[in-house]
C-alpha cells in the first residue's frame, strides 16, 4: 500500500445520511482509481444502524425518535453517535481478498490504540471486535470497546470500525448491540475504563498511526475534510454498488 489518506471531518456530528452518501462517492472514486487509498475519519449524530441480520425485535428496542438506517454490512443493530470515533477505510486489497484478516487489521489497530491507555484489548473467538476481559473486582463481564462492520464491494472496503472514546453509554443500553446476548457482554469506553474524560480528538492521532501501520502503509497524511481535488469530494456521482 502506498500513502494512506486520513480525512478528519472535525468535530462536529455528521449526519448519518451525509457521511454515508460521501462514503458512497469516495468508494466510487477508489474503484476507479481516482484517489489514493483514504479513511473517512468522524462522529455521527446519534443514529442506529441496522445490519443485514437485524430482525423486527432489535429495532423495536431503540430510543424513540433516533433514527435507524438499514445499511449493507453485515451483522446487527449497533449505535453511532458523539464521542465515539468511527473510521471508514476505502482501501483497495490485493487479491486473493481475504475478509478476515482485512478484519483483523482493523481490530490490531484498535488494540494498538487503547493499549497506549493502558488497556489490554483482545479478540474472542466468533465474535469480530475488541473487547477487555471480564474484571472479577468490579464485577464486570467482558466488554466491548471497539465495534467492526465492513463490507468488501469491488475489491475496495466499505464501512470499517467504531471505537468508544468518551460517547453516552445509555444509548446501547436499550439494544442487543452487535446481537451481544445479555450476561455475555456489555459495553463499554476508554473513558469508562481510565476513569477520566478521553476525547475522540486525543484518540485521533494513535489511530491513525496504527491503522497506517497495520494496512502496511508507506506513509500518511491528513486532511481537514476531504481533500477538495478529489472525485466525489462533493459532486454527487453514481452510487457504488456490489
Amino acid at each position: 500500500m502506498s500513502e494512506l489518506v486520513f480525512a478528519w471531518l472535525g468535530d462536529d456530528p455528521v449526519p448519518y445520511q451525509e457521511g454515508w452518501d460521501l462514503q458512497k462517492r469516495l468508494h466510487q472514486s477508489r474503484v476507479a482509481d481516482l484517489i489514493p487509498d483514504t479513511v473517512l475519519l468522524l462522529q455521527h449524530e446519534p443514529v442506529y444502524t441496522a445490519g443485514k441480520r437485524t430482525g423486527e425485535w432489535d429495532r423495536r428496542q431503540t430510543v424513540p425518535g433516533t433514527p435507524i438506517v438499514d445499511i449493507d454490512r453485515g451483522g446487527k443493530i449497533t449505535w453511532h453517535g458523539p464521542g465515539q470515533l468511527t473510521g471508514y477505510p476505502m482501501v483497495k486489497l490485493a487479491d486473493p481478498i481475504d475478509v478476515v484478516a482485512y478484519v483483523r487489521m482493523l481490530e490490531e489497530a484498535m488494540i494498538r490504540t487503547i493499549a497506549e491507555y493502558g488497556l489490554a484489548g483482545r479478540r474472542i473467538e466468533g465474535k469480530t471486535g475488541v473487547w477487555l476481559d471480564a474484571d472479577p473486582g468490579r464485577g464486570l463481564i467482558e466488554r466491548k470497546i471497539g465495534a467492526i462492520g465492513c463490507r468488501i464491494s469491488r475489491g475496495v472496503g466499505m464501512h470499517g470500525f467504531a471505537l468508544n472514546c468518551d460517547n453516552d453509554l445509555s444509548w446501547f443500553q436499550r439494544i442487543v448491540p452487535c446481537g451481544i446476548p445479555s450476561g455475555e457482554g456489555d459495553v463499554t469506553s476508554i473513558s469508562r475504563e481510565v476513569g477520566r474524560d478521553v476525547t475522540v480528538a486525543e484518540v485521533l492521532p494513535a489511530v491513525e498511526r496504527h491503522l497506517a501501520d497495520v494496512l502496511g502503509a508507506t506513509g500518511r497524511s491528513r486532511s481537514d475534510g476531504v481533500p477538495a481535488h478529489f472525485p466525489g469530494a462533493a459532486a454527487p456521482v453514481e452510487s457504488a454498488s456490489a
